[in-house]
């Protein structure tokens, strides 16, 4: 099944915490993010971050999502990767298998996310249940 739904950072916490030569430098985000569409709810996400010395950085985060997909309600948790360069964020993201809870048991799902920094950031995505 397809879904489309988008999302708005609701917090963001960043805090680095390792340098790295030539001007990079690690770093940890604690996010809050609030969903609405075809998903609803809210995700609690721990990104980390390596920032290079020309500005781009790549990034992995896992994050439960607790809500509802369609009328199913539940959590699930998903890993994110990606890069960040020339402004524009380019994101996987990928529902950990055997993580859905509650109604939202069995589902699996991927998308994909290619943006810049804005208020809110649509998104189409792939699901099913098992």
């Amino acid at each position: 099944m397809k879904g489309q739904a988008e999302f708005k950072i609701e917090k963001w916490n960043e805090t680095p915490f390792s340098e790295v030569e030539k001007g990079g430098k690690l770093t940890r985000a604690s996010v809050v993010k609030s969903y609405t569409g075809e998903i609803a709810g809210e995700g609690i996400l721990e990104y980390l971050m390596a920032y290079h010395s020309d500005g781009s950085a790549d990034f992995y985060g896992i994050e439960r999502v607790s809500g509802r997909i369609g009328n199913r309600s539940g959590s699930f948790i998903v890993q994110h990767s990606g890069k960040f360069e020339d402004g524009k964020m380019k994101q996987k993201s990928v529902i950990v298998a055997g993580s859905g809870t509650g109604e939202l048991t069995g589902l699996r799902g991927e998308s994909a996310l290619n943006a810049g920094h804005q208020q809110e950031y649509p998104f189409t995505f792939d699901y099913e249940f098992e």
